[in-house]
């Protein structure tokens, strides 16, 4: 478990020496457009989904932000099938009714091997709207070939490229061989919590009500929840 734990660390002190001036330039992005009234939208294709999901809807966190969740791409339909799914040339074209951008939106293309199909035409759909795109994907793979036909990987589609500096293969630790402790998730998890947290700390210094959730399971008015939510279910369905 130290290991682990100790590998990690590593790794977050890599992301915050290499990625804290790109990060904070970021946020100021997305405050500029949240303050126009876009919202944050996030794709990702199976455990990168996790994290677009992880971000939506959290106590402490930003209200203005949207996962775009195509089922056949979730770990919901089975792994092997995402994983199939997110290889597919046709899937976003056949899924694009869950693409809903405006002016001043935000996406975030979460993909940590960036050579995908699916995260490659979600970040060009996005770009055909005239929305600004950032990637949260590991450049290590960038000398993993791309399976897309244009033969671009995602870094070379977006706007704005977050390296989240996992190795290639995902795990931290190797014994005998095997390579394990999967690291993606956690790294790119904080990643957002810390892009968001300074979208939070912008915005809170130039305005009266910053679009963050209240707990539902303290004791507190609940009216502040309330209030968020109906500023935004235009956009994002919270049910």
């Amino acid at each position: 478990m130290r290991a682990y734990f100790h590998e990690l660390q590593k790794l977050l002190d890599i992301v915050l020496e290499q990625e804290n001036a790109l990060i904070a330039e970021a946020a100021q992005q997305i405050v500029l457009r949240l303050q126009r009234g876009g919202i944050v939208q996030l794709f990702g294709c199976g455990h990168s989904h996790l994290l677009a999901q992880d971000a939506f809807y959290r106590a402490g966190g930003l209200v203005p932000v949207r996962p775009i969740t195509i089922e056949p791409l979730t770990l919901y339909a089975g792994a092997l099938t995402s994983s199939k799914n997110e290889k597919d040339p046709t899937i976003i074209a056949r899924h694009k009714d869950h693409f809903h951008f405006h002016a001043y939106d935000v996406c975030i293309v979460i993909s940590t091997s960036g050579r995908n199909y699916a995260p490659i035409d979600a970040a060009l759909l996005a770009k055909q709207s005239g929305v600004l795109v950032m990637s949260m994907q590991s450049l290590a793979y960038r000398q993993q070939p791309t399976r897309h036909h244009s033969g671009k990987r995602l870094e070379d589609v977006v706007d704005v490229v977050i390296d989240t500096h996992i190795p290639v293969g995902d795990g931290l630790l190797h014994l005998q061989q095997m390579q394990y402790a999967p690291a993606s998730t956690v790294i790119g998890s904080a990643i957002l919590q810390a892009l968001f947290s300074q979208v939070i700390e912008i915005m809170a210094e130039c305005q009266g009500i910053v679009p963050v959730f209240e707990s539902n399971n303290v004791e507190s008015n609940l009216h502040h929840n309330d209030v968020m939510i109906a500023n935004y279910q235009s956009r994002i369905n919270f049910e």
